[in-house]
């Protein structure tokens, strides 16, 4: 009778792990169930990750233009019989109770009149068509709330330094750190002022309509999911959204769960197809705006009264790749001039971007026969501030260059520490799918997220 009962509680803790540590937001990126050969990620690949997560994510739901509805991206995916995806996704509480699973809205997946994001701000009526579709599809699958990764505006791509350029990097880098340093209470707003010195334009012309717009859309949202038993609200702030712009953290913090960071994708190939940077530093590489880092954006958040353990800091399970050509420094070491974006990877078919598990397998390794290609030379950070890079360098033969930022276990493990040591909610894993799901790199699935959780 002892064997049993213990083999009920092993079987309880598997299913229910201590969570320990903080939050672990896992993104599901349905667009992965369509990819091909071993990218393609069914419901059932999650079940490894799961143990490790105290959220989960799906994404992505849009918004209907002409009726503001919330409505899913893809019907036959998410709702229809023959698939079901949401509720594929919600079933996993059965086995893992303690789980709290999300409908995400926008994310960047959401293509069709992307302007109908801002459109929905300006308009009470809209909003209360959103929110009510919205609590509706929510409850109808059996989802634990909402996560709103409205697609605001981004701040522009910087343009190609000139030495004057990287002087004035440099100078506004020391004002920045000035004002940190003595803790001059409107440093934020003098800073502020000294973007619009070196030019800066603005990405929107109703800044403040759209601002009091999410601030409403929050609180209405916030109403309508009291009504419903444990029901929660998430905001993720995109990549390069200015935070200082749209979000009234005073206003808004005390109505939500969870705020996600997604402090990446600073530098990429789209938005800089000719000089290749650190795509997600923890700290500013010197002479780097001081601003497009991670510490800048938990800073901004906590400065202006958001509750440290409301944070979570996202990490992407990806790489941004750029092409490597003859004028490229052969150190490897960024900034660094660069002809576009690399190339598309065998699994995610797109260009300028790698999987983790398709950077793995480019990285040079002593089992490799000699003179394979093409394979990367790793360069790790021992500062653990700037983050991880990989490069080849073109050569004569006609092999391409290429360099890629991107995160390993060693620099996932390296943020959540730092998560840690600000005592923030925790990190989002940005997403699953980017992650090596299959062990392909070591035999060990999900090594990303594996080396976040247990570091936090």
């Amino acid at each position: 009778m002892l064997l049993y009962t213990l083999a009920a509680v092993l079987a309880v803790a598997v299913a229910n792990p201590v969570t320990t540590g903080g939050k672990v937001v896992c993104y599901y990126d349905s667009k992965s169930y369509v990819r091909e050969s071993q990218a393609r990620m069914l419901p059932l690949d999650l079940d490894p990750a799961l143990s490790f997560c105290t959220h989960l994510v799906y994404g992505y739901a849009g918004i209907q233009p002409d009726t503001y509805k919330m409505v899913p991206l893809n019907e036959n995916l998410d709702v229809d019989r023959s698939h079901a995806n949401y509720r594929a996704i919600t079933n996993f509480k059965t086995k893992y109770p303690a789980l709290k699973v999300l409908l995400s809205v926008g994310g960047d997946a959401d293509t069709e009149e992307s302007t109908k994001y801002n459109a929905l701000l300006e308009s009470p009526q809209a909003r209360t068509a959103f929110v009510n579709s919205g609590v509706l599809l929510a409850e109808q699958h059996g989802f634990d709330g909402i996560d709103l990764a409205w697609q605001l505006p981004r701040i522009k791509p910087k343009k190609i330094r000139s030495t004057w350029g990287k002087r004035i990097a440099f100078s506004v880098d020391h004002y920045h750190r000035y004002f940190r340093l003595v803790r001059y209470p409107y440093h934020c707003s003098i800073w502020h002022g000294v973007k619009k010195t070196f030019g800066t334009t603005p990405v929107d012309d109703k800044e403040s309509e759209h601002r009091e717009g999410f601030t409403a859309l929050v609180r209405e949202l916030k109403q309508a999911l009291s009504l419903k038993p444990n029901m929660q609200l998430a905001i993720t702030v995109l990549p390069n959204v200015n935070s200082s712009i749209y979000y009234d953290v005073p206003a808004i913090i005390n109505l939500v769960d969870i705020v996600n960071l997604q402090a990446f994708d600073y530098e990429t190939p789209a938005r800089n197809p000719k000089e290749a940077d650190f795509s997600a530093p923890t700290y500013t590489p010197q002479n780097r705006n001081p601003l497009l880092n991670v510490d800048a954006a938990v800073s901004y958040w906590l400065q202006h009264g958001a509750s440290s353990t409301k944070i979570v800091v996202g990490i992407a399970t990806y790489g941004r790749t750029w092409k490597l050509d003859s004028d490229s420094e052969i150190s490897g070491v960024p900034p660094l001039h660069t002809d576009g974006p690399g190339e598309a990877g065998p699994y995610t078919k797109t260009e300028g971007i790698l999987s983790y598990p398709e950077i793995c397998a480019k990285l040079i390794n002593p089992n490799h026969q000699k003179g394979m290609r093409p394979h990367l030379r790793k360069v790790t950070d021992p500062s653990k501030r700037f983050g991880t890079y990989a490069f080849r360098l073109p050569d004569d033969s006609g092999e391409g260059g290429l360099w890629v930022s991107y995160e390993d276990p060693d620099t996932a493990g390296q943020k959540a520490t730092y998560v840690k040591s600000k005592n923030l909610g925790g990190v989002s894993i940005v997403d699953l799918s980017m992650d090596d799901f299959r062990g392909l790199c070591t035999g060990d699935k999900y090594p990303i997220l594996r080396a976040a959780k247990y570091r936090l």
